[in-house]
């Protein structure tokens, strides 16, 4: 395949709306960056284009996506698509995606594209300028067109129903190329054009209220209970250690998924927490009993929403419901002016924060062809496989945008 190699492409060519408003300028570069060439000069533009970008993704930011890269295991030959406006020294950086082939779809030996994640990371939604997503999926696919890159491109955990899925929907109806949703999950969202005090009153049953608030007065009476919140860098690292051994002292603990249970996600974790803190977008949340953290959590800011990353409570304490009871206190976000929704970042179905956060964000994967006989071959032998099984196992791929249609 094609390593750091740039194609320059007409903006109307790609995309028939043009350039995006106020862009007056008539050629967009992709390229094709190995992610060891990332250096200084990119991140300036990189930081820019995370603080303009159509949906916010703090996964794909710089000081989250650099120390993973650094840290976890990727695709070898991994590269960032990069989207450039303009000429090289007078250009902004439109899009960004990280790529890489995979070897196997699933259970079949199907070599692919795919944008790459890792077991933190809870979205792959491209980093994209407002005003030109279509002119980055033109280009993106465009580019795959023309390189050798095997079967098909394959976009993991985006979100569906907004700007870039409607984008790529339209780029793909115009090319007469497929794009299919071949799964769907929805995950509690918070969002509410409301006060905490309200959406408390509204949204949580008055039976679970009555609940809380009795376990909150009891666990006070144990002790002296005190609730924070820290946007800043002060006591940052000590903060993380007891995140740390919080995390790791409960199930995950024992289950080896905690954060401290590997050299790779610590190391990870205490490289992306700074980064965080120092561009403004970390959050970090706890409740303390007598000055010892009992349940402590993480959230991410961009733009006007926010991420949740991690939680981690004191299973010794587990009949107060300490987590349940800092997610209460996490409910003051929508008193905010500067906040609109928090996407939690849980699974489907999670059993504590689906009963706290009503609303519901629907994230999916989707599967692209791409020209070339072999490659709209492979692409359509793995879509008719995927058709039988899913018939066989009465499954359907649920997609909320046909409904609002």
């Amino acid at each position: 395949m094609e390593s750091g190699g740039t194609q320059d492409l007409n903006a109307t060519e790609v995309c028939d709306g043009g350039l995006p408003e106020g862009l007056a300028v008539p050629v967009a570069r992709g390229v094709f960056l190995p992610a060891s060439e990332i250096d200084a000069n990119l991140v300036g533009a990189w930081t820019e284009l995370a603080e303009r970008a159509s949906e916010p993704n703090i996964f794909y930011e710089h000081w989250f996506l650099r120390p993973s890269l650094d840290r976890f295991d990727h695709h070898p030959d991994l590269q960032l698509f990069l989207l450039w406006s303009g000429e090289p020294g007078h250009s902004q950086l439109l899009g960004l995606v990280p790529l890489g082939v995979v070897s196997r779809f699933g259970r079949l030996p199907v070599p692919h594209v795919e944008n790459w994640m890792h077991h933190n990371c809870f979205l792959g939604t491209p980093l994209v300028r407002q005003g030109s997503e279509q002119i980055f999926w033109g280009a993106l696919l465009a580019a795959l067109d023309a390189g050798d890159w095997p079967g098909f491109l394959h976009i993991n955990g985006m979100t569906i129903g907004g700007p870039l899925d409607r984008s790529l929907r339209a780029v793909c109806g115009d090319q007469e190329r497929r794009c299919d949703l071949v799964h769907s999950e929805a995950r509690a969202l918070l969002e509410g054009q409301c006060t905490a005090e309200q959406y408390s009153q509204t949204k949580i049953r008055k039976k679970k209220r009555k609940e809380l608030l009795r376990k909150r007065r009891r666990l006070a009476e144990t002790g002296e209970l005190r609730f924070s919140r820290h946007r800043d860098m002060e006591n940052l690292d000590n903060w993380l250690d007891e995140f740390l051994a919080l995390e790791r002292k409960g199930w995950k603990g024992q289950e080896g998924s905690a954060l401290d249970c590997s050299d790779a996600t610590r190391e990870f974790f205490r490289s992306a927490m700074p980064g965080a803190a120092q561009s403004g977008q970390l959050e970090r949340r706890d409740m303390r009993l007598d000055g010892q953290p009992i349940a402590m959590l993480i959230n991410f800011r961009s733009g006007r929403g926010a991420f949740g990353f991690k939680t981690a409570f004191d299973e010794e304490y587990s009949r107060y419901s300490p987590g349940v009871l800092l997610q209460i206190e996490n409910l003051d976000c929508l008193n905010s002016e500067t906040l609109d929704w928090v996407d939690s970042c849980a699974c489907e179905g999670h059993p504590m924060i689906d009963g706290l956060w009503v609303d519901r964000r629907h994230i999916g994967r989707f599967s692209i062809e791409l020209k070339g006989l072999s490659r709209s071959t492979s692409f359509r032998a793995v879509r008719l496989a995927e058709s039988l099984m899913a018939k066989v196992k009465g499954r359907r791929i649920f997609d909320p945008t046909e409904t609002q249609a």
